[in-house]
Order: C-alpha cells, then sequence, then structure tokens
C-alpha cells in the first residue's frame, strides 16, 4: 500500500479542533481530579461526585470551569502537536506502509516528548486556577461572635462587618506576569520533568494500543505490522478506539500525574508538604499517605481522557481539517 502524505496543517486543524470539543465536555472532571490529587491533610471532598457539588454550590456552575480559558488556548497548539507529531513519526518510521510495534511505541515516545513544550506552562496555570477553590474551602469561615471585639455591645445604627473584603480571584495572566517577574522562564515550566515522565509513557501506551484496537476487524499488511489504518478508520471504531487507549494509558500513568500535579501547585493548604523535586515528593508521598495516594483522581482522570482522546481521533479521522482547507481553496 502507498504511504500516505501527511498533509501538515490539516493535522493541525485536525488536533486543534479535536482538542476544542474535547475540553470543553470533560473539564469540569479534570477539575475535580486536580482538586482531589492535591488533597493531603483535610479532606475537603470525598469523592468527584462530591467535589463537584460542593464546588457548584460554593463557585457556581462555572466554577467547574476555572482554569478553562487557559486550557482551551493552549489546548490547540498541544493537541495539534502531539497528534500531528504521531503521525509523522510513524510515517519515517513505517517501510512500505508498515510499522512494527517498536516503532509504533517510538513513534508515541517522540509524540509526548515534543508536546511538553506546551503541556508544562498550560497545566502549570490550569492547576493553580483549578485548585483555588479547594484552598478557599479550607479556610474557616469566621462567624459574627468571632469577628465581634470585646467590650460594650456595637451599636445597632452601624454594626460592624462580620466578613472579610472578597479577595479578587486570580487570573492566568496574573499568574504568569508573577511567575515571569519572579523565577523568570523557568518558573512556567516548573514541573517539566515531571511532565515529561507521565507524558512520554503515556504516549507510547497510548498510540500502539489506539493503532491496534483502530485495525481490529480490518486487513492488516503483514503478521506484527501495522498499516496505514488512517485511510479507512470509521467515526466509530475510531472513537471507541480512542476512548480504550485513553482510559489504559491514563490509569497505568496517575501515580506519575499525582507526582506532576503536586510539584506544579505553588499554593498549600495549611499543613500540607512543599517538594523539592520528584525524589523528594514520591518519598514523603508514599511515608505519610501511603501507596494510595498514588492513585488519587484515577477513575476521574480515566473519565476525563477516554471520552478526550476518544473525541480527539474521531475528528482527526473524520479530516475536519482536509475539509476545511478544501473549503479555503
Amino acid at each position: 500500500m502507498a504511504e500516505k502524505k501527511v498533509s501538515l496543517p490539516a493535522k493541525l486543524i485536525n488536533g486543534g479542533v479535536a482538542g476544542l470539543v474535547g475540553v470543553t465536555c470533560v473539564f469540569p472532571i479534570d477539575l475535580a481530579k486536580t482538586r482531589l490529587q492535591n488533597q493531603q491533610g483535610a479532606q475537603v471532598y470525598k469523592g468527584m461526585l462530591d467535589c463537584l457539588a460542593k464546588t457548584v454550590r460554593s463557585e457556581g456552575y462555572f466554577g467547574c470551569y476555572r482554569g478553562a480559558a487557559v486550557n482551551l488556548t493552549l489546548v490547540t497548539p498541544e493537541k495539534a502537536i502531539k497528534l500531528a507529531a504521531n503521525d509523522i513519526f510513524r510515517q519515517k518510521l513505517s517501510k512500505d506502509g508498515k510499522l512494527p510495534l517498536w516503532g509504533e511505541v517510538l513513534a508515541g515516545c517522540g509524540a509526548g516528548t515534543c508536546q511538553v513544550v506546551v503541556t508544562t506552562p498550560m497545566e502549570m496555570l490550569k492547576i493553580q486556577l483549578q485548585d483555588a477553590g479547594r484552598l478557599a474551602a479550607q479556610r474557616p469561615v469566621r462567624t459574627p461572635a468571632q469577628t465581634a471585639a470585646p467590650g460594650p455591645a456595637p451599636s445597632l445604627v452601624a454594626p460592624p462587618p462580620t466578613q472579610p473584603a472578597a479577595q479578587p480571584r486570580t487570573s492566568a495572566t496574573s499568574i504568569t506576569l508573577e511567575l515571569l517577574k519572579t523565577r523568570g522562564l523557568a518558573g512556567l515550566y516548573r514541573g517539566a520533568g515531571a511532565t515529561l515522565m507521565r507524558d512520554v509513557p503515556f504516549s507510547m501506551i497510548y498510540f500502539p494500543l489506539f493503532a491496534n484496537l483502530n485495525a481490529l476487524g480490518r486487513t492488516r499488511p503483514g503478521p506484527g505490522c501495522q498499516g496505514d489504518v488512517q485511510e479507512r478508520a470509521p467515526f466509530l471504531q475510531s472513537f471507541m478506539a480512542g476512548c480504550g487507549g485513553g482510559s489504559v494509558a491514563a490509569v497505568a500513568v496517575t501515580p506519575l500525574d499525582v507526582i506532576k500535579t503536586r510539584l506544579q501547585t505553588l499554593q498549600k493548604g495549611e499543613g500540607e508538604d512543599s517538594y523539592r523535586g520528584i525524589i523528594d515528593c514520591t518519598r514523603r508521598i508514599m511515608e505519610r499517605e501511603g501507596p494510595s495516594a498514588f492513585l488519587k483522581g484515577a477513575t476521574c482522570r480515566a473519565l476525563v481522557i477516554a471520552p478526550l482522546f476518544g473525541i480527539a481521533q474521531g475528528v482527526y479521522f473524520m479530516g475536519v481539517g482536509e475539509t476545511m482547507l478544501g473549503l479555503l481553496g
């Protein structure tokens, strides 16, 4: 079978559209995942549903989308780079339309490495915004009795305020400017090593698994090799293959995601640990919270990644980018 030429602009458009649609659908679950993973001492949330319910109750429906703006802004280049890089690596490593398993794993490794340049600052900003509500929920609410000063009863005409002035919401722009001012560009890439440790294994698991699931029921060009499955992949098969591959890969790398989230969280709650690096973070979590802490948010992560990559691969193989470029001329 002749090798299919990669249209890079079309692949970038496909990845961008897929990322926007997917993130919009699953962002509230991703917010719950971040808040659950950052819990150390005080258990503000008992699980995903409890987290979402309390978030809606205290912050409103749109509180579930805190940090979504920065994610939607940067997910387009992130997903475009990830999917297009994997596609390009696969074609470079294939011969006569055939790609062995080691080539599939190597292509996934390359894709995961390429995306980190966008993923790290995106996750860095998103995590601060997502976790702000959890930190606010940990702060004790002062009652009128606590705020009133001792002494004579206050005047009924001008009672003292019972609540402190509301603090302005932090924005991605203010976080970015503060990090650049205090830590330079390196501040936006805090946790880059942990992000690389998570995303490279994820891609090495996901892309080969997706390719093989996507080829089920169709003719292969040779034993142990994968043909150009992009050519005839129907939407439903690509969607299910993306969901299956994404959920397996997501759960497999959840311990690395927990470490990454903890390292990238700048503001800690009362009594919560700060970490000096990947090894220190791993050791402290193991000693203070036990092995089960490394699987915090695993269910949320699977529920996020499965539809996210299902939608991504479905849109990718539908050829939305090719259609858009065709309409433009």
